[in-house]
């Protein structure tokens, strides 16, 4: 496509690949400070908005949204939780967060964080374009790249930019630019899957559940009031059509039974699927003029609730030593991105690998390996340190200056 026609160019000091939460809140950021960017994106916008994920929000990252103009929405429709509970052994067990930490999370599903992200860029007179076809990104070893992509009216255009930011996700095209001989990826595959399903029922718990049973993992969660989002653990051969409703709810009643007699509020199931994870880094982030942020860089298993925050923290980090950047201070600002956003990558990806070995039971596991799991999650919530350890992961360590 390179020697194809351009119809138009542009210029701004930021090409940013990638219009989910992470390129649009860095977009959000440089253009509070007066950096113009332009973002584009291969999905439509309504495809992006309307693929459900569920969403944890740290602390931090709720703050940010508020602080920083992107919507107060999450304050009037999100759940703010001060804990959550571990079931097993058949009895509940509260990690109460505010108690422990002074801090909680909000529930606050990761579509609406794109949605007010959209909004604000749109609102902001911010420069988005979904729905675009061959993208190619140019030049990213010298200090002129440059990113070319066909609108949905067949035209071809550019991008001129200081630098370019790939945000595209899991299945990143700009993390390939890295070279291979340059570049080191880091993974683990998980021998399990999350059978996931959302529910017209109402809601079992005010707060997330997290069950550990002989028989596997279970996550009882919330979309709204009367819609409820619910996991398994399951294979990861695992397929939906294999799981008729009756079957579903046996499987998720058994897994949270206890001796509370706690049961689930069953309903309609409305939807079905089967997430598959994994952990993943790639080093480095930054490869001369471009950078990488959120899934283009790393991905973690959803048990611990840090993929979106870490994207966010990403590019929150990125923002500000991209100014410096175009700043005085020129290129050289950018080494401090990586060391600064790996740090953080890498205690979350300890923390979700913890929390994962810590709640499913692996293939092949034996009555030692259960007796063991339940010795540590009765260390986690029997002491105060193991209580406070999980608080402090789960609703994030501060961005900000403490006192």
């Amino acid at each position: 496509m390179a020697a194809a026609v351009i119809d138009t160019v542009a210029s701004v000091p930021v090409a940013i690949v990638g219009a989910g939460p992470a390129g649009l809140m860095l977009a959000h950021l440089l253009g509070r400070a007066g950096v113009e960017t332009i973002v584009i994106d291969t999905r439509s916008r309504r495809e992006i908005e309307t693929t459900q994920r569920a969403g944890i929000l740290e602390a931090d990252t709720a703050r940010d949204l508020v602080e920083t103009g992107v919507s107060d929405r999450i304050l009037r429709e999100g759940h703010e939780h001060e804990g959550t509970e571990l079931r097993f052994g058949g009895r509940p067990h509260r990690i109460h967060f505010k108690e422990l930490v002074g801090e909680s999370v909000w529930l606050y599903p990761q579509t609406d964080v794109f949605i007010d992200l959209a909004d604000a860029r749109h609102r902001d007179g911010g420069t988005v374009h979904f729905d675009i076809q061959d993208t190619e990104v140019l030049g990213i070893t010298t200090d002129a790249p440059r990113v070319r992509y066909t609108a949905p009216d067949g035209t071809r255009h550019e991008i001129r930019a200081r630098y370019v930011v790939g945000a595209d996700g899991s299945r990143s095209m700009c993390r390939d630019l890295v070279p291979e001989d340059r570049r080191v990826r880091y993974g683990k595959e998980y021998p399990f899957a999350w059978f996931g399903i959302m529910a017209e029922a109402p809601m079992s718990a005010p707060e997330l559940v997290y069950a550990h049973s002989e028989h596997g993992f279970a996550l009882i969660s919330r979309r709204t009031e009367t819609v409820q989002r619910m996991y398994f653990q399951c294979g990861s051969d695992e397929s939906v059509d294999a799981w008729p409703d009756d079957r579903i709810w046996e499987t998720l009643q058994a897994r949270v039974a206890g001796q509370d007699g706690f049961r689930l509020k069953e309903g309609p199931i409305l939807e079905k699927t089967v997430l598959r994870f994994r952990s993943f880094v790639q080093e480095p982030m930054r490869w001369g003029s471009m950078a990488l942020a959120g899934d283009a860089a790393h991905t973690v298993p959803p048990t611990g609730a840090r993929g979106l925050n870490l994207a966010l923290h990403d590019v929150k980090v990125l923002a500000g030593v991209l100014l410096r950047a175009l700043g005085s201070e020129g290129e050289a600002a950018l080494d401090e991105y990586q060391p600064r956003a790996l740090q953080r990558v890498w205690r979350a990806q300890n923390f979700s690998y913890w929390m994962t070995q810590l709640l499913h039971t692996a293939p092949g596991g034996t009555s030692f390996d259960l007796q063991r799991q339940l010795g540590e999650l009765d260390n986690v919530v029997g002491t105060r340190a193991g209580r406070t350890y999980l608080a402090e992961q789960y609703t994030g360590w501060p961005t900000r200056p403490q006192n």
